[in-house]
């Protein structure tokens, strides 16, 4: 079961009905029960701009040559011109695609790679697909889901793996309902 992200967001109580009925952007109310395994979303494209990567660099104290020092990375970096931040990347890739889950919390990163690197004036999009969902607490269930950050015409920059605690819909049904995983549902699909 697919559900439309933004549909289901439950309406603050002292905005007007009208208003609250109308689906909110980037938002879901989504339950553990709710995530389908195999379900992807792809952002919108997005470039990095010179001003952005220093604001950044500046705002996390990153200095490092590659990322702050033009004539540095030209005259002796690897790369020929400077970088954007693994941790901008990292930032902008999973925010691309992040639907501000009502009842979901980050639990952690597993995985987390830089592929390739991405310079200023890049253009990076996101895909995010649900791995593995199982039981975990009493209220709340374990989410893994993917990221992949690519720029350009599809080169893939940065991969990782997001964990989130994810409340259960009907905490007695689900905290007995058997793990799922991308590898079972393709076993399934293909046999």
């Amino acid at each position: 079961m697919t559900i439309e992200i933004g549909t289901h967001v439950r309406p603050p109580p002292d905005m007007p009905a009208d208003h609250g009925s109308i689906p909110v952007w980037n938002a879901e109310n989504w339950f553990y029960e709710d995530f389908a395994i195999g379900d992807r979303i792809r952002s919108l494209r997005r470039t990095i701009s010179e001003g952005e990567a220093m604001m950044f660099n500046t705002m996390v104290t990153d200095i490092h040559p590659y990322v702050a020092d033009q004539h540095f990375a030209e005259k002796e970096g690897v790369f020929g011109r400077r970088l954007v931040a693994g941790a901008q990347v990292f930032a902008y890739g999973l925010g691309l695609v992040a639907t501000n889950c009502l009842n979901a919390f980050s639990y952690g990163y597993d995985r987390l790679r830089f592929i390739k690197p991405v310079f200023i004036g890049d253009t990076i999009y996101t895909i995010r697909e649900h791995m593995e969902k199982r039981p975990k607490y009493e209220e709340m269930g374990l989410i893994k889901a993917s990221y992949s950050v690519f720029k350009g015409e599809g080169e893939q920059v940065l991969y990782c793996e997001h964990l989130q605690t994810v409340k259960y819909r009907d905490p007695e049904t689900a905290r007995k309902s058997p793990p799922e995983s991308l590898a079972d549902k393709r076993k399934e699909d293909a046999g």
